[in-house]
């Protein structure tokens, strides 16, 4: 979620070289592959936001209580692997990594792809299958956003990449549903699973494609002495928990996606359930809430050079839980206009958080040395990706006790605790200095000086 002036971007190798980076032809090429192949992989993912509840449900015969579960199953391995993620990827060729990742994920949704056609797939199978999709995620998010930096090192270039994935992103979730209640009322639900098995395979062939062939540390004579990854894994840590701006953008992140992912969690039900919509309308409400994303993630260019990169931050922060808090309340109205309500605050969100995510993704690359890129990354995945299992856990729990609305208005209300949470001495201070280089040239100065 965030941008940086060129000027800063000498701060993550002023020590140590960069890891191999492209020639700027080379570069623009594989990340245009890069580009669509997780394009399509995430128009892909999309489909299963609306497919994985409704197989559950109708299919499979769960309640929604045990259908809040499968997000659980997808982000609980980012709890005991996403630090030893970070150790290991640091040491290995990332995009070499993200291959064996796409291929465990075809094989993943290919087997319930077939069981659901024959017959044969069970709620235990499928949370066991959608768990061993949720350990490649976890190597493939670390590596794929410790990758771009070896494609660019110039903070303008890295904002750019980061932003049109952002796009991308953002044109999924807002596309892939509303083409998901089509989809599935075509092919029915297990059209939609090969549909995404399909994305899978033109990510992995995309991935194969590009020529660039970055290094890990292990290639460039680092040692896996006794005890490596313990060691690596405390270095990370002790980077971005003690640096003064990635600290608490780190923690505001995880409050925020905690309490959203309850939220998220019980809203495809919560449509279904409580507002009565059909699969093809449901597909629309989440499909065209997601329309902020790719304003937000346009304006972040504009806001970070008109505010900096800190101010940017914390208006996107409390722009998004305006938009969160206004969903159950509009919501609430029932039918057709509580449906518009919710439409209408979700735009709101994703606008906010639209702004947000390019700008603390870049933010992080560049104030991290590039031997550390995995590690920190693996951190803020650990600590984001574990808050959606813990908030899909926690919606499960809530709606089993008091239902999808109950569920829905505690995670809404949970997401306004993020803005105390971002506005720490290193966000405060960082807002009054005048140019944002500066700000992270001393922030990173401050970590470096506390290791």
């Amino acid at each position: 979620m965030t941008k940086r002036p060129s000027s800063a971007a000498t701060d993550r190798s002023l020590d140590e070289p960069p890891l191999g980076h492209a020639t700027r032809r080379t570069a623009d090429r594989d990340f245009g592959l890069l580009w669509a192949g997780q394009s399509l992989s995430l128009f892909g993912d999309q489909f299963m936001t609306l497919a994985l509840p409704l197989l559950a449900v109708t299919i499979l015969g769960a309640s929604p209580a045990q259908a809040a579960l499968l997000p659980f199953a997808l982000f609980v391995p980012f709890l005991p692997l996403g630090l030893p993620a970070g150790a290991i990827v640091d040491r290995l060729p990332r995009r070499t990594v993200m291959l064996v990742c796409d291929g465990v994920q075809v094989l993943a949704f290919g087997a319930i792809w077939v069981l659901a056609a024959l017959g044969g797939l069970t709620f235990p199978l499928l949370f066991a299958l959608i768990l061993m999709s949720g350990c490649a995620v976890v190597f493939f998010q670390v590596a794929y956003t410790s990758y771009l930096p070896s494609l660019y090192d110039e903070a303008d270039a890295l904002h750019r990449g980061n932003t049109r994935l952002a796009l991308s992103e953002s044109a999924a979730k807002a596309l892939g549903p509303m083409a998901a209640g089509p989809v599935i009322a075509v092919l029915g639900l297990v059209g939609a699973i090969a549909a995404n098995m399909v994305s899978f395979a033109a990510s992995l062939t995309s991935l194969a494609l590009i020529r660039h062939r970055e290094k890990g540390t292990a290639e460039l004579g680092s040692g896996r002495e006794p005890g490596w990854m313990r060691r690596d894994i405390a270095e990370g840590l002790r980077f971005a928990l003690r640096h003064p701006v990635l600290r608490p953008v780190l923690a505001c992140g995880t409050v925020y996606v905690l309490a959203l992912s309850m939220v998220e969690t019980s809203l495809v039900l919560y449509c279904r359930n409580v507002l009565g919509l059909s699969p093809g309308w449901i597909g629309v409400v989440i499909g065209a809430a997601a329309a902020g994303y790719p304003i937000g993630n346009l304006l972040s260019t504009r806001l970070i050079r008109r505010l900096g990169s800190p101010r940017t931050l914390v208006l996107a922060a409390s722009v998004s839980v305006l938009g969160i808090v206004a969903m159950p309340a509009l919501g609430s109205l029932g039918g057709t206009p509580g449906a518009i309500g919710l439409v209408a605050g979700s735009i709101v969100h994703c606008v906010g958080e639209g702004a947000f995510s390019p700008t603390s993704i870049t933010m992080r690359q560049v104030l991290t040395p590039a031997s550390l890129l995995g590690r920190v990354g693996s951190v803020q995945r650990f600590l984001l990706w574990g808050a959606i299992a813990l908030g899909s856990l926690l919606a499960a729990a809530a709606t089993a006790l008091g239902g999808l609305a109950a569920a829905v208005w505690i995670g809404a209300l949970g997401t306004v605790l993020c803005l105390p949470a971002l506005l720490q001495r290193g966000i405060r201070a960082a807002m009054t200095s005048a140019p944002v280089s500066d700000v992270q040239q001393d922030a990173t100065k401050e970590s470096n000086n506390s290791q």
